[in-house]
């Protein structure tokens, strides 16, 4: 298969199956890769290609907006059962409860600053990434050494 510059092509068939078998939970990436005939150096080619990964991170933000999802939807459950936890016969457990329920505020707050932060980080590595036209060059340069590293 040949991989063609980034350009203004879609993802493939076999590209969108691969990234779809990686978020299914099912399969290891040795395993998706095999499942659809995919060898190591073609997908290595494939996380070069900018559509590619931006797909990929796609899908991953997906998968944590579902997974804070599901934690906000069971949260207040969460909170009831350990508020009834702090009346259990055994000291212990009330305890841990009575702890967890304290520090409930604080970790809220970390949360929200690292997910602003991590926002903030995202902007700053975007900024920082290289050109095109530069990351060209450099792929450029370096098929160049591995094929003369061949010879």
């Amino acid at each position: 298969m040949r991989i063609q510059n980034t350009g203004h092509r879609k993802l493939t068939k076999k590209q969108l199956a691969v990234i779809g078998e990686l978020f299914s939970g099912e399969l290891s990436e040795r395993e998706a890769l095999e499942k659809h005939r995919v060898s190591s150096s073609v997908f290595s080619k494939w996380l070069a290609d900018e559509r590619f990964c931006a797909e990929f991170d796609r899908r991953i933000a997906s998968a944590h907006r579902q997974s804070a999802a599901l934690i906000a939807r069971y949260a207040p459950l969460a909170t009831a059962k350990l508020v009834q936890l702090t009346g259990s016969e055994k000291e212990e457990t009330a305890r841990k409860a009575c702890l967890d329920i304290i520090s409930l505020p604080t970790l809220a707050a970390k949360k929200t600053k690292q997910s602003k932060d991590n926002q903030r980080g995202t902007r700053d590595e975007q900024r920082e990434q290289l050109s095109r036209r530069t990351a060209s060059r450099l792929l450029a340069a370096l098929a160049e050494i591995e094929k003369n590293d061949m010879e």
